[in-house]
């Protein structure tokens, strides 16, 4: 088996964090989300995988080389963005026509039982199989019309709120036959969503498979903090404290927590709940920590209060200073002290913040 992973995209809903990093690479528990993905796939029995990359390329290059959890490697290296349908048929090379593939969105995470979709996929001698998730709102989204057999009759990408033929969206797993490759035009950008998904669903050759395991999609902040804190609240322990990370006299964890290795904490602070913090990161005396992911290195300096926010890597946020829900500070920024950003304001990478800022706004 193999599988190729979506991974071209830019993050434009993730910026700034996604000014310098892909989006697959921003730490999920400490631990890029792809690294998860591959784990699972190596546990499912996957043998090669095929990234299908673009934007900073070179950074996906860099991490994994050829090989990784005993699978070999590849990159499918875009010239032009090719859209979902565009990166799988210019992958068809290195996946070949021998066998079913897996194809996976690269910013979602799952516990999906891989395995289990493959066997139905299988069974219903299929084209492709798209996974099933259910959600309040599927705008967002391709929604589908499911019948009894789990065949998909219809699929709609992100029809308006309240048209769309049901809740069971698109969840961005996919097994295909490589008979799929004759249904995607070459040499052009092509959506599998809007132009091959409902030319199968037409054809009967279209068939889902409904799951019920995690599954988050991590294409905006909020979603990327909400996924942190859902593998927190699953995660085997509850408290967990990297190697050599010290913690003042005095500092109060209200679980979960993740701190990882080399952090420093001092005296008097209070982190939790849902805090993450990445290692070597520095946080002075009286910190209050909250609802935040922080990334490796940063600083939190003496007396300040973080509150539902994502801290970037590097960044050093002065004394006194008060950052606020929905806060996300680019890598490299520079908070000064006694400085207080309202609700909703992203600052852009490399930045100094002098002045107090009032209101929702980009600093950039």
């Amino acid at each position: 088996m193999k599988a190729i992973i979506l991974a071209g995209g830019v993050g434009t809903r993730l910026r700034p964090l996604s000014c310098t990093r892909p989006k697959l690479l921003f730490p999920l528990l400490n631990k890029p989300l792809l690294d998860h993905t591959l784990e699972r796939l190596a546990e499912t029995g996957v043998k090669g995988v095929t990234l299908a990359v673009k934007f900073m390329a070179e950074s996906f290059m860099k991490r994994y080389g050829e090989s990784t959890n005993g699978m070999t490697i590849s990159y499918s290296k875009e010239k032009i963005p090719m859209w979902t349908g565009g990166a799988i048929k210019y992958a068809e090379e290195l996946i070949g026509h021998e066998d079913q593939f897996l194809v996976l969105n690269g910013d979602i995470f799952t516990t999906i039982d891989y395995r289990g979709l493959i066997h139905e996929h299988k069974e219903n001698e299929a084209v492709a199989t798209i996974a099933l998730y259910s959600v309040e709102d599927p705008s967002r989204y391709g929604t589908v019309k499911l019948t009894d057999d789990n065949r998909i009759t219809q699929f709609v990408e992100k029809a308006p709120l309240g048209k769309a033929p049901s809740n069971l969206i698109n969840a961005g797993v996919y097994v295909l036959d490589p008979e799929i490759f004759d249904y995607i035009p070459a040499g052009r950008p092509v959506s599998i969503e809007r132009e091959v998904f409902p030319k199968l669903a037409k054809q009967g050759k279209l068939f889902g498979h409904t799951f019920t395991d995690i599954w988050i999609d991590i294409g905006k902040p909020e979603d990327y903090l909400r996924a942190n804190k859902i593998m927190l609240d699953v995660s085997t322990k509850k408290r967990l404290i990297g190697f050599g990370a010290k913690l003042g006299a005095e500092v109060v964890i209200n679980d979960p927590v993740m701190v990882d290795s080399g952090v420093t904490v001092g005296e008097n602070s209070q982190i939790g709940p849902y805090v993450i913090v990445g290692r070597d990161t520095v946080l002075g005396r009286n910190v209050l920590l909250e609802n935040s992911v922080v990334f490796p290195e940063a600083t939190i300096s003496d007396n300040a209060t973080v509150r539902g926010a994502v801290i970037g890597e590097a960044v050093t946020i002065g004394e006194n200073a008060r950052i606020s829900e929905g806060c996300v500070i680019g890598d490299y920024v520079t908070i000064n002290d006694n400085i207080t950003l309202s609700k909703h304001v992203t600052v852009c990478h490399s930045k100094e913040v002098k002045e107090n800022v009032s209101e929702s706004t980009n600093i950039i």
